[in-house]
């Protein structure tokens, strides 16, 4: 494997890239019969991540709906990452976070460090600069981890500032090469890109992948087939991370691990 983020590389070759989300949302904790309390947060946390272990090798979760609990959705969020690592799972932790200075490396302590809420990789938003991500950057370089970094997201509004033009380029094509440009060929820079909308769409080809992990949500119940993986992302497939969350809860706590296995089963790459 290619230095920094190999743990992440490694899963993919070894176990394949689909990643399932854990976002115990009003509705999905609903949906499985769960509280939708701190408590039912860590409980849904604790059924994602059992039913994932022994079928995907990696797992995201959406920072947001722990912390809408407030401190006791941060103990749960913290339980659900050292618990889904210590069963081997890979964890992303889908918060989005960007900042400047010493902000962003509080933020890289957080969650590349060796404190309770270390992941395997972290979601990370450029809208200050993509030089402002750097302690993060240096952080995963460090630990062996990845920072992905948004680049073309698949919510209607992003147009207005995605379609932006930059000598000659749109901005999720500037994103796309500046994720290059830093991680070489270590793993320790990814980009976030939505699966919903064709890359033409939003000013990329495959070519701008290149060499790049690539987080892909809006899988299942978003809308995008993982049977068309290959006809959305085309050479760059296989270092895809498509990522599938409500569509695995939607039909109830029972069929959560039927619902992966049937993902696994219409991926095709």
């Amino acid at each position: 494997m290619n230095g920094s983020g190999s743990r992440l590389e490694s899963t993919i070759v070894s176990v394949g890239p689909l990643c399932v989300g854990i976002d115990p949302s009003a509705d999905s904790l609903a949906t499985v019969g769960i509280a939708n309390t701190a408590d039912g947060a860590l409980e849904f946390g604790r059924i994602i991540s059992a039913a994932a272990a022994s079928r995907v090798g990696i797992v995201k979760p959406q920072v947001a709906y722990f912390e809408r609990f407030g401190s006791a959705g941060l103990v749960a969020l913290e339980t659900v990452i050292r618990e889904a690592r210590e069963a081997g799972l890979v964890v992303i932790a889908d918060a989005k976070r960007g900042d400047i200075g010493t902000s962003m490396e509080g933020y890289a302590d957080a969650w590349l460090g060796d404190g309770s809420l270390q992941s395997d990789a972290l979601t990370v938003n450029p809208y200050q600069g993509f030089a402002a991500l750097e302690p993060a950057f240096a952080r995963a370089e460090s630990s062996g981890a990845t920072v992905f970094v948004l680049c073309a997201t698949s919510n209607p509004d992003a147009d207005d500032f995605q379609q932006a033009v930059r000598d000659g380029s749109m901005l999720p094509a500037l994103v796309a090469r500046r994720a290059r440009e830093r991680s070489g060929d270590t793993n320790t820079v990814g980009i976030v890109v939505g699966a919903t909308r064709g890359l033409a769409d939003r000013g990329l080809a495959a070519d701008d992948l290149s060499g790049l992990l690539v987080l892909a949500p809006g899988f299942g119940a978003q809308g995008a087939s993982l049977s068309d993986i290959r006809a959305i992302f085309g050479a760059a497939t296989p270092r895809v991370i498509p990522s599938v969350s409500r569509s695995v809860v939607q039909s109830g706590h029972n069929k959560i691990a039927s619902s992966i296995e049937a993902h696994l089963r219409e991926l095709c790459i």
